[in-house]
Parts: C-alpha cells; structure tokens; sequence
C-alpha cells in the first residue's frame, strides 16, 4: 500500500460519518462508458449531426422521440453491469457503520445493486420509468423489451426516470444530498471531474476538515482538498476498505 493509500485508511479509521461523492468515473470498471473521458461516449462516433449531450436533452426527446429510445437504449442502458470494487467497498464501509450515504450522479443502480440502502441518485435511474400520462411506473424492461417509442396501456409515452439535459434535478433528492454533505465528517469524492453542474456545486456545502478527491485526472477542487490521489478509484477502494475490515478484525481479537 502507498502512502496515500494508508493516508486515506487513517481517515477512514477516524471517521464515523463518511459521505461519498461519486460521477461516471465509479462505474467505468463495470464497463459502463464515462461521457467525457478521452474514450467515452461523447468522443465516439455515432455517425450523427447530434452530439450525444444534444440527444439526451429535453428537447431532443419531445421533437425526435423514436431516435431519443434508439439511442437510449444503445448507449444509456447496461442491463448485465455488475457492481464493480468500489461500489462493494462502499457498500462495506456502510455495513460498518463508517459511510451515511452515497451521493451519484450516475443512473445505472449499481450501488443499491452491491448493497448500499443509503443512495442519492442526482440524475435519476435507468432502472426506473414512468407513464407521463397516467404515471404508472415500470421496470426498466418496459424500455429494452420493446422497440420505437415505449407506450403505456393507457397510451402514454414511458420515460425513463432520469433527469434529461436541459431538465431540473429533483430538490428531494438535492436536500437530502446537501444535508448529508453538511453534516459528513469526512466527505470523499470519486470518479467525477466536478464539470457538469449543479451536482458538481453540492461539495461546496462539506464543512469538514477531511476532503479527498479520487480521480484519475486532475480537478478544479484538488488545491481544496486535504488528499488527492490520481489513481484508479475501484482499486483505491478496495485495498483501503480491506485493510479498514482487517484493522478491525485484529482490534476484536485483543
């Protein structure tokens, strides 16, 4: 272990109300694309006038429905991903009574899939739509298992629960996001490059003395932080977490 890594398991030893901040960054190592990486999405060629921001706007959805769910479907759901290390790892720091609550931007339900119970999802869920009609909710196979425009029995279109370019992020969700940041005595921020705001405002609320950014590139709140490692943050997560579990295995044993 390095000596981040064992700077970042001190915090962790001492702290007892974690909030984690994640971005797209959490999921890449479950091969769900990071939009604004070198390799991600946004820099693809998808033989389109759009760019793939344009086309998960509000507008694209309302004038181009039919291309909005063909794309959508190709590039924004990812129905076999598994929970990677770092979304078990918080998932364990929970479990132990160290981690209050995760805060994502991502709307894959990865976290809740490893067995985190306390997640703010920002940006809403793929695994989540509704009938804009009627409001009756479905499944996320009432979006993979039909083709063109999903239609409720009542006739409604089915959107999918996520928040659209363009579209405002839920203020449930936000104060609930904001008042665990407030309160967190160690705030850990993961896997974003803080650019795609509001979200990336909620850190200003943290308080604390403890503020780590994971990331492997640089950010506009590293000369904030009181640690930053530049490494890969599943990899972080877990060897910080095991040597956090191994600590306290020892420390029954005495």
């Amino acid at each position: 272990m390095n000596e981040l890594r064992q700077r970042l398991t001190e915090v962790l030893r001492n702290s007892n109300n974690i909030v984690f901040f994640g971005g797209a960054g959490v999921s890449t190592a479950s091969n769900i694309p990071d939009f604004r990486s070198a390799n991600g999405l946004f820099h693809q060629k998808l033989h389109r006038t759009l760019s793939p921001e344009e086309m998960v706007s509000r507008t694209f959805y309302e004038r181009y429905p039919e291309d909005f769910y063909d794309f959508y479907r190709n590039h924004l759901v990812y129905p076999e991903a598994e929970p990677n290390d770092c979304h078990k790892a918080l998932a364990k720091l929970e479990q132990m009574g160290k981690l209050s609550a995760v805060v994502t931007q991502n709307i894959d339900g990865l976290h809740q899939k490893a067995g985190s119970k306390v997640v703010y999802e920002l940006h809403g869920s793929v695994l989540r739509n509704y009938c804009e009609r009627c409001h009756k909710f479905y499944g996320v196979e009432a979006i993979l298992e039909t083709s063109g425009v999903p239609r409720c029995e009542c006739g409604g279109i089915i959107k999918p629960d996520v928040v659209l370019y363009e579209e405002s992020l839920d203020d449930n969700v936000i104060n609930k996001a904001v008042t665990a940041i407030a309160k967190a005595d160690t705030l850990i921020v993961g896997g974003t490059s803080l650019i795609v705001y509001p979200a990336a405002g909620l850190i200003q609320y943290y308080r604390g003395n403890n503020l780590v950014l994971i990331n492997k590139s640089t950010t506009q709140a590293d000369s904030y932080a009181s640690l930053v490692l530049h490494e890969d943050i599943a990899s972080v997560m877990k060897e910080v977490t095991d040597a956090l579990e191994y600590c306290n295995q020892e420390r029954e044993k005495l």
